[in-house]
């Protein structure tokens, strides 16, 4: 197995302005996500939220402590937000053991403990979407799926963005200490989410996009 991580630092507002294509992709873009059997995360001065990816085929993942957490585990003094989408697969939080279908999520609380990442099958292996923030204390671990979550229908056909926001780790449904994070299904026809860009004073956002056509791809 193998962790790749990078550490980008914030920007201000008017030094973007100045940004050409090529830098805004350079400091904003994730570009790899999901590689066979590595942990790829980017530590962001955002908040010093990190998003990332963990890929398992044929082998167990281990979410590692990397250098800038300075703790002897990943969750030490942080919370996680993970979804599969990809084959099933299984996270193991301590003693704790959840299984995640395609499109299912994860919720792990702070704590000292080791994470694994396993797929069901390796010719259909599980993608782990994760999001993770630093939390000043510990909530239960808990599995959230499709069923469980608040759904907000919002957009229309007329304006391309017609959608329906599956709220899934957020407050309404369970107790976390910063981390929010949803899953945004577009209806036939529609095709943004995001527009225009937009930032919001109380929190940062990680968007991640998957389901897009080869010829659609960033």
């Amino acid at each position: 197995m193998k962790t790749n991580y990078e550490i980008r630092y914030a920007a201000h507002p008017d030094d973007v302005k100045s940004y050409d294509t090529k830098r805004i992709r350079r400091d904003f873009l994730i570009e790899k996500v999901f590689s066979p059997n590595e942990v790829n995360m980017v530590y962001s001065m955002y908040d010093r939220m990190i998003a990332g990816g963990v890929m398992p085929v044929g082998e167990v993942l281990n979410l590692e402590a990397i250098d800038p957490l300075k703790a002897p585990y990943f969750l030490t003094r942080r919370e996680m937000g993970i979804f599969n989408v990809g084959g099933p697969g299984v996270v193991k939080a301590g003693d704790a053991v959840f299984n995640l279908d395609y499109k299912e999520a994860l919720y792990l609380g702070s704590g000292n403990r080791e994470v694994s990442f396993e797929s069901n099958d390796a010719a259909h292996p599980a993608k782990f979407y994760f999001n993770s923030l630093t939390a000043h204390r510990n909530y239960p671990d808990r599995k959230v799926t499709k069923k469980d979550a608040i759904v907000a229908e919002m957009g229309s056909l007329e304006d391309s963005n017609h959608r329906n926001i599956n709220k899934m780790l957020v407050n309404q449904v369970l107790p976390t200490c910063q981390l929010q994070m949803g899953m945004t299904e577009l209806a036939p026809g529609s095709v943004w989410n995001t527009m225009p860009p937009h930032v919001h004073s109380r929190r940062m956002e990680a968007y991640f996009y998957f389901e897009l056509p080869e010829e659609h791809a960033i």
